[in-house]
């Protein structure tokens, strides 16, 4: 059994614990501040706005040596809701590999919405999770919870492919926040 921890118990946070405790994972959800507690899971999701994640990390980030973490942020200026606040070259999930150079870092789940996620289909196609990262290893077992749990998943390629993830999630957060699309509804990957 696959025991992972989740920081964040919102929607997304929720989502993708049900996802895997449908295949078989042990899921313990955490709060970005609760009191620090032992990090049990060899998975650990970011499933908080992206400011969150420094204060995680300053919590956390010695606790996550040797475990895969899974970044579904997509790094908005919630001010303006009008770009990305990395660097064009960069992703928020590189930033996050540089701060933890002892974890298998992925990107995954930023393209989805928590309601696509829970009714395992968007626009009549599979619910599709798109997972980039540099540990083969630790992709594979992502994508094999992810599936285990009834979606879809598709290796994205390296790390690098972080920024063009967090630019999709971008324009389908655009296209939900101004009503073109419902958070029903998003992005499908037909084969």
């Amino acid at each position: 059994m696959t025991d992972v921890t989740i920081f964040g118990k919102g929607n997304m946070g929720t989502a993708i614990g049900a996802v895997f405790a449908e295949a078989g994972a042990d899921v313990d959800y955490r709060g970005s501040t609760d009191a620090v507690q032992p990090v049990t899971g060899e998975i650990v999701v970011l499933a908080v706005p992206h400011p969150a994640v420094e204060g995680i990390l300053a919590n956390y980030g010695e606790a996550f040596a040797g475990k895969t973490v899974v970044d579904i942020t997509n790094p908005l200026d919630f001010e303006t809701f009008d770009s990305l606040v990395v660097p064009a070259d960069s992703s928020k999930a590189a930033e996050l590999a540089a701060a933890l150079p002892e974890s298998n870092v992925l990107k995954a789940f930023n393209t989805n919405f928590a309601a696509t996620l829970g009714a395992k289909q968007v626009g009549g196609q599979p619910t599709t999770v798109l997972v980039a990262g540099d540990d083969a290893e630790a992709k594979a077992a992502l994508i094999a919870l992810v599936q285990g749990g009834g979606l879809a998943a598709k290796d994205a390629g390296s790390l690098k492919r972080a920024r063009e993830l967090e630019a999709v999630g971008f324009l389908q957060l655009t296209l939900a926040v101004t009503e073109q699309v419902g958070w029903t509804g998003g992005f499908a990957v037909a084969a």
